[in-house]
């Protein structure tokens, strides 16, 4: 299992080309579901889990992988289907998400696919608000089509870890506050707990949100008002944007942006749970004004308030 992501590194060149690799894996069913390669760190098999009492229901156990404690997810159960049998086929999925690392409990991983970003669907609109899924897409395997869920890994740990919406009040500059009430921002994020937590934490301010479920629709939304004669300034404030959406990426989107002299000086803010240096590379390369990894209340209204001072010439303070 170790060779399956020995390349991982060489991988991450992808992102950016507004294409992906997906870990392919099972649940102890025949149904295929997914996440992106960039987030894992590791894949092996389940190690001996140690009980935590009083623990999440969601958590089965602590593992230690080479002197590290990784909590571990049941994810069969977590998305609302019985607890996984544990047998030889079960694997643990170790990944990295918003600053920090878990593990995955899961059945048989199948293998990595490459694909665009193109070919990543949301879900039916008619599967509900509760599903867990952030997209779909379809894999030609043994001469069969399969369809493969996309996990909402975002909306699997936020019901594990209570997120405060709430700002520290040394972070506040109150004459920049007292400027955020019916100012607009638009949220791009593929995650509706993800789009939720941002909503939640700038509409204490007052601020208005606009939410776009993937890059294509902010795109589209962002054409139109342009090809209406609009000035972008007088529409939104900003943009905070996630790097992994179906059909059209942060990193194609903000790319798109910046090409259009309409619109080429919008500021935009990565928002993402991929961390790492990558990132900060990809932000320059495609001109994001910021870079923000997931979930931090306190640095969304610092982004913000930075903004501010740009936009009503303040002295700027980074």
């Amino acid at each position: 299992m170790s060779n399956l992501l020995d390349s991982v590194d060489l991988r991450t060149q992808l992102v950016g080309e507004n294409r992906l690799e997906l870990l392919i894996f099972q649940l102890n069913t025949s149904q295929l579901f997914a996440i992106n390669v960039f987030k894992v760190k590791e894949v092996v098999k389940l190690p001996h889990l140690h009980m935590l009492p009083g623990s999440h229901p969601n958590i089965c156990g602590v593992a230690n992988i080479r002197g590290l404690s990784i909590p571990v997810i049941d994810l069969r159960y977590s998305i609302g289907m019985r607890a996984i049998e544990r047998n030889e086929d079960c694997n643990l999925i170790i990944t990295e998400y918003n600053r920090t690392i878990q593990g995955f409990l899961v059945g048989q991983v199948m293998n990595i696919v490459n694909m665009t970003w193109k070919d990543i669907q949301p879900p039916p609109s008619q599967v509900g608000k509760e599903n867990y899924l952030t997209a779909i897409t379809k894999l030609e395997r043994e001469g069969m089509t399969r369809l493969v869920s996309i996990i909402d890994v975002e909306k699997v740990l936020a019901q594990i870890i209570q997120y405060d919406v709430q700002v520290s009040e040394d972070v506040l500059d109150q004459k920049l506050v007292e400027q955020m009430p019916g100012r607009k921002i638009l949220i791009v994020d593929d995650s509706s707990t993800a789009r939720a937590q941002i909503r939640d934490t700038l509409a204490q301010f007052g601020l208005e949100v606009i939410e776009k479920s993937d890059g294509l629709k902010a795109l589209t939304m962002l054409k139109q008002w342009c090809d209406e004669g609009k000035n972008i300034h007088d529409e939104i404030l900003m943009m905070f944007t996630d790097a992994e959406m179906p059909e059209m990426d942060g990193y194609k989107l903000t790319h798109e942006v910046r090409n259009d002299p309409r619109m080429s000086d919008l500021f935009i803010a990565l928002n993402t749970s991929l961390s790492g240096s990558f990132n900060e590379a990809m932000v320059k390369k495609v001109g994001c004004n910021r870079f923000i990894s997931k979930f931090q209340p306190d640095r969304l209204v610092e982004v913000v308030q930075d903004r501010l001072r740009e936009v009503l010439g303040f002295e700027f303070v980074d």
